[in-house]
């Protein structure tokens, strides 16, 4: 593997920073206004994550690209880190809230939508029973109450390096030692994580199995694969041997697909013929609207319902006043079932490969040592010669000043790819050319560091 060159890095960041600055002069003076309205001039502390001196102000998204304030166009791989996969504004989204928007956005009652949209995730996922959140964070905290409710257990597992949305219980980490500690940069913790939460790494049933063997976990919440620390693929066997343990030890097992919805039409969860006691997805699902939701079981929720009483329903922490809501569910029932069908996955999957193929053949051409990973529609390349199978492995893979190189000269080059980490992922309107566009920009962008 050869070794990058710091002082050329620092230089080559440098010339990249200033074609950044001197390309984008309309967001680099609204930055300047944003500054004393926000903190940090961003509407989220994340968007100050983006590489330059200043994040890129938009005026209009659609499809597949997005065009900024000063008129640049880009190709956009990152689609709202999966929020956008349908890609931006779908037409069939846009129409069918357009006319919902009309009839009413929130009324705290059902609509003939929900019925189709739950059908058609009791369809893609095999959970016959289903309920509608705003995000998939709030499905992940449901999910975690009704399992506590259900086991009488106090406890959940998580594996290391795993994203949950701002679930409290899920940030935590291994230290040295192998104890349950607050992950990094986690603000605000209400209690030690070790109260809560048990870490095993990714890919240890024998983990599991210690972590279970103690009696007192109510659920063990994952993604099918990794996917905010770098893709993390299950290793054979891994998944099923999960589902195993947990039925071993009365523990409920929960997926959260909401990234692995890339995977098909029906997740990592229909791909591999799981069968979870909860499910939990968002952002991809409403088009760009925010919506979520989490499916269940007949036997779980038949165990919720003998404890939940009708007088106290409303004050559980389950649910929210726009959870469920008509314009929400107007948007999921669009996209499912126009946008985002097995028709577009059978585009936007070959079209990843293809990505991955452009990427694995500078790293090899170049000598870079890096390595590409694939689920579905998504890909990713990291700073290792393995595919990774911990978490602790992705994240060891990181190399911030890298990234933030790599991610500010494809932006100068028209090519947006996911801030926190190096992912890209096609929408229905993802081209071929736009892949070989990136390709290109990826080759010239690996010479010029490799020079």
């Amino acid at each position: 593997m050869v070794e990058i060159d710091r002082a050329r890095l620092a230089q080559l960041t440098k010339v990249e920073t200033t074609r950044f600055r001197e390309t984008h002069p309309e967001s680099a003076r609204l930055f300047a206004e944003a500054k004393k309205v926000m903190p940090g001039g961003v509407p989220m502390s994340w968007m100050s994550k983006w590489p330059g001196e200043f994040p890129l102000f938009i005026k209009v998204a659609k499809g597949a690209r997005f065009i900024d304030v000063d008129g640049r166009s880009y190709v956009d791989f990152c689609l709202g880190d999966t929020g956008a996969m349908a890609g931006h504004s779908p037409d069939a989204t846009v129409n069918a809230v357009k006319e919902q928007i009309g009839r009413g956005i929130s009324v705290m009652l059902p609509t003939e939508d929900s019925v189709i949209v739950a059908a058609e995730l009791a369809h893609r996922f095999g959970l016959p029973l289903w309920q509608f959140t705003l995000t998939a964070t709030d499905a992940n905290r449901h999910a975690i109450r009704y399992s506590r409710l259900i086991t009488g257990r106090s406890k959940i597992i998580v594996f290391d390096r795993c994203y949950h949305g701002s679930v409290d219980e899920t940030f935590a980490t291994l230290d040295a030692e192998g104890k349950t500690v607050a992950r990094e940069g986690n603000l605000g913790a209400p209690v030690p994580l070790d109260l809560t939460t048990r870490v095993v790494e990714f890919n240890d049933l024998a983990g599991v199995e210690a972590a279970l063997a103690q009696g007192d976990v109510a659920c063990v919440l994952t993604e099918p694969a990794l996917t905010n620390v770098g893709i993390v693929l299950p290793q054979p066997g891994f998944l099923e041997g999960l589902e195993l343990l947990c039925k071993k030890y009365k523990t409920l097992l929960v997926f959260d697909e909401t990234h692995t919805l890339s995977a098909g039409p029906g997740g990592m969860t229909a791909l591999y013929g799981l069968t979870p006691d909860f499910l939990t997805i968002g952002k991809a699902i409403g088009g760009g609207i925010p919506s979520g939701a989490f499916g269940m079981t007949h036997d779980v929720a038949s165990r919720i319902s003998r404890l939940v009483s009708r007088e106290q329903i409303d004050t559980g922490g389950i649910g929210g006043t726009l959870a469920g809501n008509a314009l929400s569910l107007a948007a999921m029932r669009a996209t499912l079932t126009e946008v985002l069908t097995p028709e577009a996955f059978a585009h936007m999957i070959p079209l990843a490969k293809a990505w991955a193929d452009g990427v694995d053949a500078s790293i090899k051409e170049f000598g870079l040592g890096w390595h590409c990973n694939r689920l579905g529609a998504r890909a990713e390349y990291v700073f290792t010669s393995q595919a990774p199978q911990t978490g602790a492995e992705a994240a060891a893979a990181g190399d911030f000043p890298l990234e933030q190189y790599l991610h500010l000269r494809l932006i100068n080059d028209g090519l947006l790819l996911t801030p926190f980490h190096n992912m890209a992922l096609m929408s229905p309107g993802t081209t071929r050319e736009d892949v070989e566009t990136h390709s290109k920009a990826f080759r010239a962008m690996c010479s010029d560091l490799m020079a």
